[in-house]
């Protein structure tokens, strides 16, 4: 059995954890920790995790390494998980860290949107950005995997054959995205009491989301060139789900059915990638899995390609993928322990 540890545990990436990996077939939850909840029972925080008897420890980095075999750090930007980084590097354990602070490999643009150093630089090289559907080969090999969030999966995954296979205009990227509020976090925050934002939807951070250089990153690869795309992202009065709607321009006329039919041999090897044909993807139809639907649509009046994107933003958007990553680098069937059907209605 795999032992794992979970940092972070009192947020909402962590306990997804816990919940996905207690049903795990060949995973021992061997500790969890939070410095906010020390010595508390998971049921004092998380009443529906009442019946069990498991208590949040202030996880020493080195005792961590010693002994468990995967450590997942949800934990916030910042260097929070930089303590965990050196202990399970030099006893050859894993990480999975579910912060930004691996995820982008130019540290200059790290400081440029983050507004600080990068805590670990030396071994930040060393992190692989853990998109499986992309990156599986390295992710297998890794023991330190960028776990990637929501909104970047979503925009990623929907845009990155257009670009692979040449179709669009590179700097025609534009991505409308809308989160649950869960995305946020559990801290409280103005914005997200239940008077300020049901029955409402907004913007934010037009121009400046700190996911837009990591979206970035990712379909520059596809491109074989740097590009830049215009990301505005929304809060939606729901609790789970993105729902992204990308558009670009075409270079020509293009022949709808060829382009689907690229999407499907492009993430044939994608266990948890639904080309959606007959139905457009919509959050319900994903919620509490780790799959992203993805509708390829073109306009043919204004030349622009119309991609829609939905995934959990816990479970793909981070928990569940976090899981994904794990199984690669111990190989283990891709999709063990993530065999969700959506909680639909």
């Amino acid at each position: 059995m795999i032992k794992a540890g979970i940092v972070g545990i009192t947020g909402y990436a962590g306990v997804e954890l816990f919940r996905i990996l207690t049903k795990h077939p060949e995973v021992e939850i061997a500790v969890v920790g939070s410095q906010s909840s020390t010595g508390e029972k998971l049921g004092t925080f998380y009443p529906h995790l009442s019946n069990f008897d498991i208590s949040s420890v202030n996880t020493d980095p080195n005792e961590l390494a010693k002994t468990c075999d995967v450590i997942f750090t949800a934990t916030p930007h910042g260097g929070a998980s930089a303590p965990y980084i050196e202990p399970a590097k030099k006893l050859g354990k894993k990480i999975i860290d579910l912060s930004a602070d691996f995820r982008l490999t130019n540290l200059a643009v790290y400081e440029e949107w983050y507004k600080e150093k990068n805590h670990c630089p030396d071994i930040a090289k060393e992190a692989v950005y853990g998109l499986p559907e992309l990156h599986k080969d390295n992710i297998k090999k890794a023991w330190l995997v960028a776990n990637p969030g929501c909104y970047t999966t979503a925009s990623i995954l929907a845009n990155y054959p257009l670009l692979h296979y040449g179709l669009i205009e590179e700097d025609s990227i534009i991505v409308d995205a809308k989160s649950g509020v869960s995305g946020a976090g559990r801290k409280i925050k103005q914005n997200l009491h239940y008077s300020e934002m049901e029955g409402g939807i907004s913007a934010y951070s037009i121009a400046s989301h700190r996911h837009t250089p990591e979206i970035e990153q990712e379909l520059s690869i596809a491109a074989g060139k740097e590009i830049k795309i215009t990301f505005t992202p929304h809060l939606t009065p729901m609790i789970r789900g993105i729902l992204a709607t990308s558009y670009s321009t075409a270079k020509k006329e293009v022949d709808l059915s060829k382009i689907v039919e690229m999407y499907k041999d492009f993430y044939k090897d994608s266990p948890f990638v639904r080309i959606a044909e007959g139905y457009l993807p919509c959050t319900k139809f994903t919620s509490g899995t780790n799959y992203i639907d993805i509708s390829v649509n073109f306009d043919r009046r204004t030349r622009r390609m119309v991609v829609v994107s939905s995934l959990d933003n816990m479970i793909k958007g981070a928990s569940g993928q976090a899981v994904q990553n794990m199984n690669l680098m111990f190989g283990l069937e891709e999709t063990l322990g993530l065999d969700f059907i959506a909680l639909y209605p």
